[in-house]
């Protein structure tokens, strides 16, 4: 079966201005143009424009779709599969917030009794389900299963003023990581005092400290792009700052 662009569109409920411009990025060519000029779709095209959708659909942006979709080794059936996973996890999610939204208003009414914890728990969940997404199989393979449970088990239990807490001290360090960036010595007081507002800041959720933990943790932060990211946004080269300021400090504590 063939479509022409307004047919196609009208068919996945989107514009033909958008698929013409899925076109012009070399995201979505139409099968063929016919003799008075029109774009002609086929079902591979339809199939792609599904997945192109799905892929919207999970909040990624049209430069990584066309990257991954246009890469030769792209897997039609395991990217689907993704797709299904993610949205079982979203699904997941929505259910805990719809049933919070119930508890919440419940407990307003005086029908029943909601403790802080249960006010959180889906918020929570959200985010141990999306660092476990984004960093579950490294930190799994370098801490075990078991360390990682626990932690999850101590964030889930975590009090509304502990969670603050935590929340406030991971900003502080933020903060504080180009100022003494800036200094140029990881062995500074500055510096040193990041180290030690990062060592505290991991006891919220780590079942149980070490310094050997610390100090793979801070190498592992330079070795993972994504985590080297994300400090660097404050300072370029703020994570191997704070790698050897957290070594230092090790070292010294």
């Amino acid at each position: 079966m063939e479509y022409t662009i307004s047919k196609l569109a009208k068919l996945a409920n989107v514009s033909a201005r958008t698929l013409r411009y899925y076109d012009e990025i070399n995201l979505l060519k139409p099968a063929r143009i016919n003799s008075s000029g029109y774009r002609i779709y086929g079902q591979k095209e339809v199939d792609r424009l599904q997945q192109i959708l799905f892929f919207r659909e999970l909040d990624v942006d049209l430069e990584t779709i066309t990257s991954i979709m246009n890469d030769p080794n792209f897997d039609h059936t395991h990217a689907l599969q993704h797709h299904y996973d993610e949205l079982i996890r979203k699904r997941s999610h929505l259910d805990q917030l719809i049933e919070t939204v119930e508890k919440t208003i419940a407990h307003q009414k005086g029908e029943i009794a909601m403790n802080n914890q249960e006010k959180f728990k889906a918020f929570k969940d959200k985010l141990i389900s999306d660092n476990e997404e984004k960093y579950g199989e490294e930190i799994r393979e370098k801490y075990g299963d078991k360390v990682v449970e626990e932690s999850n088990a101590k964030f889930r239990g975590m009090s509304k003023e502990t969670y603050e807490a935590m929340e406030k001290l991971g900003q502080e360090i933020l903060e504080l990581l180009p100022r003494a960036f800036e200094t140029g010595d990881p062995e500074s007081p500055l510096a040193q005092e990041l180290a030690a507002k990062h060592k505290q800041w991991l006891t919220f959720t780590w079942p149980s400290y070490s310094k050997e933990a610390h100090a793979g943790l801070a190498e592992m932060y330079v070795a993972d792009e994504r985590f080297k990211a994300y400090y660097d946004n404050k300072s370029e080269g703020g994570t191997e700052f704070l790698r050897d300021a957290i070594l230092f400090f090790l070292k010294e504590n």
